[in-house]
């Protein structure tokens, strides 16, 4: 019974906070505390919504696209740089501090509008929540273990694969859940910046319609 009753409030929780944030929204958009144009209400938008359905459905997958290539080929990059800055902690101290957004508009002027800088800007955004997430994995890992195995004769990669990889999933999932929502983001933002096709191209010319 008890179990039962936890259960429909976990339910619930999410609801209502559904619902208060959406009373928020209303009471904002119906007093004109910010602007039409920069909040118009959720009625607004659902009707904006369904009668540009088509049109948003073929522009989001452009922005798809360049969101799931930018995440794909950013994991794959954490995890081979993430085991070299394990390895090499001078790597780790170069690459750790880069700030990744100022180079943004260079892309695009090195690159040309197509797809190619933009997914090279997801990639840039995605890789450093992975990254840092499997470093905080590894680093994690019990020091017991890690000397048990070495005592046993194990190398380092053997160490790597056994002690260290497991050890560091959570924090790898952990960092997939953050990198997942900045891919979509990063991809907007890009288009934003110039571009032929996507949401954010999409976005900037109804804006100016």
């Amino acid at each position: 019974m008890t179990k039962k009753l936890q259960s429909t409030t976990n339910k619930l929780a999410p609801i209502l906070a559904l619902a208060v944030i959406l009373g928020i929204w209303y009471a904002c958009a119906g007093f004109e505390v910010v602007p039409a144009y920069m909040l118009p209400s959720p009625t607004d938008v659902w009707l904006a919504f369904v009668h540009n359905f088509s049109v948003m459905m073929s522009q989001a997958k452009v922005t798809l696209q360049e969101a799931l290539y930018g995440l794909g080929i950013g994991v794959a990059l954490a995890f081979i740089l993430s085991a070299l800055m394990d390895r090499f902690h001078f790597l780790y101290q170069a690459i750790y501090p880069i700030l990744i957004i100022t180079i943004a508009p260079l892309l695009v002027l090195w690159m040309g509008f197509g797809m190619a800088p933009k997914i090279t800007l997801v990639v840039i955004t995605t890789f450093f929540p992975i990254s840092i997430g499997l470093l905080d994995g590894y680093r994690s890992a019990d020091p017991d273990e890690v000397n048990l195995l070495r005592a046993m004769g194990a190398n380092r990669l053997q160490v790597f694969w056994h002690i260290k990889l497991p050890s560091a999933t959570g924090s790898f999932f952990s960092g997939l859940r953050i990198s997942a929502s900045y891919a979509v983001v990063g991809a907007v933002i890009s288009e934003w910046l110039g571009g032929f096709e996507g949401l954010g191209v999409y976005m900037t010319r109804v804006k100016k319609a």
